[in-house]
Protein backbone atom coordinates (compact mmCIF):
# COMPACT_ATOMS: atom_id res chain seq x y z
CA UNK A 1 0.00 0.00 0.00
CA UNK A 2 1.62 3.27 -0.95
CA UNK A 3 1.24 6.52 1.75
CA UNK A 4 -0.98 8.37 -0.16
CA UNK A 5 -3.68 5.40 -0.28
CA UNK A 6 -3.32 4.89 3.21
CA UNK A 7 -3.87 9.02 3.65
CA UNK A 8 -7.24 8.14 1.50
CA UNK A 9 -7.97 6.04 4.03
CA UNK A 10 -7.80 8.42 6.49
CA UNK A 11 -9.20 11.17 5.00
CA UNK A 12 -12.23 8.36 4.42
CA UNK A 13 -12.32 8.50 8.34
CA UNK A 14 -13.16 11.99 8.90
CA UNK A 15 -16.17 11.34 7.66
CA UNK A 16 -16.99 9.58 10.78
CA UNK A 17 -15.80 12.31 13.37
CA UNK A 18 -18.31 13.44 16.08
CA UNK A 19 -16.74 16.55 16.83
CA UNK A 20 -19.73 19.10 17.54
CA UNK A 21 -17.44 21.11 20.18
CA UNK A 22 -14.23 21.85 17.71
CA UNK A 23 -15.78 21.39 14.88
CA UNK A 24 -12.17 19.78 13.94
CA UNK A 25 -12.75 16.55 12.30
CA UNK A 26 -9.71 14.07 12.47
CA UNK A 27 -9.03 10.78 10.71
CA UNK A 28 -6.23 8.11 11.24
CA UNK A 29 -5.29 4.92 9.09
CA UNK A 30 -3.32 2.29 11.05
CA UNK A 31 -1.24 0.18 9.10
CA UNK A 32 -0.27 -3.07 9.90
CA UNK A 33 2.99 -5.30 9.19
CA UNK A 34 0.73 -7.92 7.26
CA UNK A 35 -1.05 -4.84 5.32
CA UNK A 36 -4.18 -4.24 7.20
CA UNK A 37 -5.95 -1.18 7.66
CA UNK A 38 -7.80 0.23 10.74
CA UNK A 39 -9.12 3.31 10.95
CA UNK A 40 -10.84 6.18 13.38
CA UNK A 41 -11.38 9.05 14.02
CA UNK A 42 -11.81 11.97 16.84
CA UNK A 43 -14.57 11.18 18.94
CA UNK A 44 -15.87 14.32 21.22
CA UNK A 45 -17.46 14.51 24.96
CA UNK A 46 -19.45 17.66 25.97
CA UNK A 47 -17.42 17.41 28.85
CA UNK A 48 -13.79 17.27 27.05
CA UNK A 49 -11.61 14.86 29.53
CA UNK A 50 -13.06 11.62 27.37
CA UNK A 51 -12.35 12.65 23.96
CA UNK A 52 -11.04 10.37 22.38
CA UNK A 53 -8.54 10.85 19.02
CA UNK A 54 -8.26 9.29 16.18
CA UNK A 55 -5.35 7.60 16.44
CA UNK A 56 -6.18 5.97 19.49
CA UNK A 57 -8.94 4.94 18.59
CA UNK A 58 -7.52 3.14 15.02
CA UNK A 59 -4.95 1.70 17.44
CA UNK A 60 -7.24 0.84 20.15
CA UNK A 61 -9.98 -0.75 17.01
CA UNK A 62 -6.96 -3.35 16.21
CA UNK A 63 -5.12 -3.78 19.33
CA UNK A 64 -8.84 -5.36 20.72
CA UNK A 65 -8.98 -7.37 17.24
CA UNK A 66 -6.01 -8.69 18.21
CA UNK A 67 -3.30 -6.78 16.10
CA UNK A 68 -0.80 -5.72 17.43
CA UNK A 69 2.19 -5.17 14.76
CA UNK A 70 1.92 -1.84 12.80
CA UNK A 71 4.08 -0.62 10.53
CA UNK A 72 2.50 2.53 9.91
CA UNK A 73 -0.55 5.51 10.67
CA UNK A 74 -1.49 8.46 8.34
CA UNK A 75 -2.83 11.28 10.03
CA UNK A 76 -4.93 14.04 8.59
CA UNK A 77 -7.46 16.59 10.08
CA UNK A 78 -9.33 20.10 9.17
CA UNK A 79 -12.03 21.93 10.34
CA UNK A 80 -15.39 19.64 9.49
CA UNK A 81 -16.30 20.49 5.82
CA UNK A 82 -12.34 21.17 4.49
CA UNK A 83 -10.31 18.95 3.02
CA UNK A 84 -7.71 17.01 5.41
CA UNK A 85 -4.58 18.91 5.94
CA UNK A 86 -1.38 18.25 7.72
CA UNK A 87 -2.44 17.84 11.10
CA UNK A 88 0.20 15.62 13.55
CA UNK A 89 -1.00 13.54 16.82
CA UNK A 90 -0.81 14.90 20.30
CA UNK A 91 1.33 13.84 22.66
CA UNK A 92 -1.41 11.56 24.52
CA UNK A 93 -1.58 9.82 21.21
CA UNK A 94 2.06 9.39 20.82
CA UNK A 95 2.72 7.71 24.02
CA UNK A 96 0.00 4.79 22.83
CA UNK A 97 1.82 4.97 19.39
CA UNK A 98 5.15 4.17 21.14
CA UNK A 99 3.66 1.35 23.62
CA UNK A 100 2.40 -0.50 20.75
CA UNK A 101 5.00 0.40 18.33
CA UNK A 102 9.15 0.23 17.12
CA UNK A 103 10.21 4.11 17.30
CA UNK A 104 12.95 3.81 15.04
CA UNK A 105 11.10 1.86 12.54
CA UNK A 106 7.07 2.94 12.42
CA UNK A 107 6.17 5.50 10.50
CA UNK A 108 3.97 8.37 10.79
CA UNK A 109 2.74 10.01 7.95
CA UNK A 110 1.46 13.42 7.83
CA UNK A 111 0.03 15.76 4.69
CA UNK A 112 -3.07 15.23 2.25
CA UNK A 113 -4.24 12.65 0.05
CA UNK A 114 -2.28 15.06 -2.41
CA UNK A 115 1.09 14.45 -0.45
CA UNK A 116 2.59 13.23 2.44
CA UNK A 117 5.78 13.57 4.90
CA UNK A 118 7.08 10.91 6.58
CA UNK A 119 8.03 10.82 10.17
CA UNK A 120 9.50 8.14 12.70
CA UNK A 121 7.92 7.61 15.98
CA UNK A 122 11.56 8.60 17.61
CA UNK A 123 11.85 11.85 15.32
CA UNK A 124 8.10 12.86 16.76
CA UNK A 125 8.36 11.50 20.51
CA UNK A 126 12.26 11.55 20.85
CA UNK A 127 14.08 10.13 24.36
CA UNK A 128 10.56 8.35 24.85
CA UNK A 129 9.59 6.24 27.55
CA UNK A 130 8.63 2.70 26.67
CA UNK A 131 7.41 -0.80 27.85
CA UNK A 132 10.86 -2.20 28.09
CA UNK A 133 11.96 1.28 30.71
CA UNK A 134 9.72 -0.64 33.29
CA UNK A 135 11.59 -3.78 33.28
CA UNK A 136 15.03 -1.77 33.12
CA UNK A 137 16.90 -2.79 30.02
Amino acid sequence: MTDLELMQFAEEARKFSYCPYSNFAVGAALLTCDGKVYTGCNVESSSYTPTNCAERTAVFKAISEGESNFAAIAVLGAPKGEKGKFCAPCGVCRQVLREFCEPETFRVLLGTTDGVTSYTLAELLPTSFGPADLKGE
